[in-house]
């Protein structure tokens, strides 16, 4: 529940309000609205907490019409203080409290042990998203639409703009804009770049929230070159474009399913060079005092210099590494950070050889991804007929593919697992992955196969090595059909033998002769 006090400049202390853990606390205040107030006015607030003494910082904004905003996000239980500064006197020495009380939601999402994801409350996060550009630029019934369709597909993230999009198979003019109309002619739209739309961004929060009640991560595209100079907006000038950075995290950085994706394609936007990117990238890390989830895409096979600190993870657009078993590995191995792999092509007829996936080699890259310890993103792009269409790459609406549908029961798999996933012995298995808890996914892509004798690495990653005499119960998964079927024997390994552990009995797996299998190997202690 968002709370919101209401002070003017005659401040009364009000009772200690109650906030749940990582949901947003909001004080109001009314002050000036001549001149530019975004600009000329600087609010800010200190929050301490009283026992622990941490502290945090954050920014307040205008809000239009006298209102002026400051949000927090408790990230610790107990009672919160707080007091305001500002260059304005009537707004600025503004104190009071809050008292953090258990949520129940998981929180921020955060890194987990260099390649993985946890939310703040330690609960395990397998990102498997999709892409929606546009979908908060549509009109409502569509927007309703996309909510509909995400909810169904049980996505847990969606990539989206904060601008809108303007080339070929997206070119509707939104009702808002970030920055409000300066002139509107014939020939277009002028803007004023020194203010900001607060409508706009009422109703990108309230998108925002809509998905966070989906528990869905908002993956904002804050930049992208889909533009071509109809707005302007994929060339402003660096001033603006930090001021813009430090407003839209003053608004949303207490948002708890937020994710920063600095651009799309940046290297597409001929106005930015990649030290204007660093420099934007570092502004974002500034102006967020909660440390959201920080990246930045590049066009196909463009890889940004992903190691540098201010960046938490990898947002790549190349399907070579899922083209073939075990070649995402190597990004595994390169990048000590979790490595997404945002844009793999799409399902879908587009005439783009980018756009033209069938529903089963969208689900297979995700499989060839997830098995290397790596995350893909699903992608879904038909058009029905030429010219103005829902795409849900890139307008959100109705699915009309078909891998979406194995979406459930692709998070069921991945959520049962214990730990996370890598490969086993990598580079010499490009099948097998590990949890390093007793616990083996062995996937066979577009092979059919009959048989399989089993048989697991005596590697085991940076776990442990597999011992003679484990004993493992097996369940044959057919990741397109959605069906898991237990297999009757319980396989016992034997000696090492050239690297490998076999069953004690050299047994064989009876299988279906159907593609895209996974075997779920799973430790006993006990076997009847």
């Amino acid at each position: 529940m968002l709370l919101s006090i209401l002070l003017t400049t005659t401040f009364t202390a009000s009772a200690q309000p109650e906030v749940a853990q990582w949901k947003r606390f909001e004080l109001t205040f009314t002050g000036p609205s001549s001149g530019n107030p975004f600009t000329d006015v600087e609010l800010k607030a200190t929050f301490w907490h009283t026992n622990t003494h941490d502290t945090i910082h954050v920014e307040g904004f205008y809000d239009g019409d006298g209102c002026y905003k400051v949000r927090f996000m408790p990230t610790i239980l107990g009672r919160w203080n707080y007091r305001t500064t500002c260059n304005i006197p009537a707004l600025s020495e503004k104190s009071g409290s809050l008292h953090c009380i258990p949520s129940d939601q998981h929180g921020p999402v955060r890194i987990k042990e260099t390649h993985c994801f946890q939310y703040a409350d330690s609960s395990s996060y397998w990102p498997i998203g999709t892409t929606a550009y546009g979908w908060i630029h549509m009109p409502e019934g569509i927007r309703r639409q996309t909510l509909s369709s995400l909810e169904a597909a049980h996505f847990n993230k969606v990539r989206m703009c904060v601008f809108p999009k303007y080339y070929t198979l997206c070119k509707e003019e939104p009702e808002l804009y970030p920055f409000p109309i300066k002139e509107e002619t014939g020939k277009g739209r002028t803007f004023d770049f020194s203010r900001f739309n607060p409508a706009f961004f009422h109703h990108l929060e309230k998108q925002i929230d809509a998905l966070n009640a989906l528990g869905i991560e908002a993956d904002l595209i804050l930049f992208h070159p889909y533009d071509k100079g109809h707005w302007g907006f994929d060339s402003l000038p660096m001033e603006t474009n930090l001021a813009y950075i430090r407003y839209l995290c003053a608004r949303l950085s207490s948002f708890s399913n937020v994710w920063w994706s600095l651009a799309n394609e940046y290297d597409y936007v001929k106005a930015k060079t990649e030290d204007d990117w660093i420099t934007l990238i570092k502004a974002v890390r500034t102006a967020d005092p909660y440390g959201h989830l920080c990246s930045i895409h590049g066009s196909t096979a463009t890889y940004f210099p992903y190691w540098m600190d201010e960046l938490t993870h990898t947002s790549i657009q190349d399907e070579a590494p899922v083209e073939e078993a075990g070649r995402a590995s190597i990004l595994y191995n390169i990048y000590r950070k979790p490595v997404l792999l945002d844009e793999v092509c799409y399902e879908g007829n587009l005439s783009s050889r980018w756009g033209r996936l069938s529903g089963q080699e969208m689900l297979h890259r995700i499989w060839q991804g997830l098995l290397c310890g790596v995350y893909v993103t699903h992608g879904e792009c038909y058009m029905r007929h030429e010219g103005n269409d829902t795409i849900f790459w890139a307008k959100g609406g109705p699915w009309r593919g078909e891998s979406w549908k194995r979406i459930p029961f692709t998070r069921k798999i991945m959520e049962s697992l214990p730990g996370s996933l890598q490969m086993a012995d990598v580079s010499r298995d490009v099948r097998t992955a590990t949890t390093g808890e007793g616990c083996y996914l062995v996937y066979f892509g577009k092979e059919m196969r009959d048989t399989w004798m089993f048989n697991l690495p005596a590697k085991n990653a940076s776990y442990p090595p597999l011992k003679p005499g484990t004993k493992f119960r097996i369940e044959i998964i057919d990741t397109w059909n959605m069906t898991i079927t237990p297999y009757p024997d319980i396989m016992e390994t034997g000696a090492v033998s050239d690297y490998r552990l076999y069953d004690i009995h050299h047994r064989k797996i009876r299988l279906p002769l159907t593609p895209y299998l996974l075997l779920r190997i799973t430790k006993v202690e006990d076997a009847l």
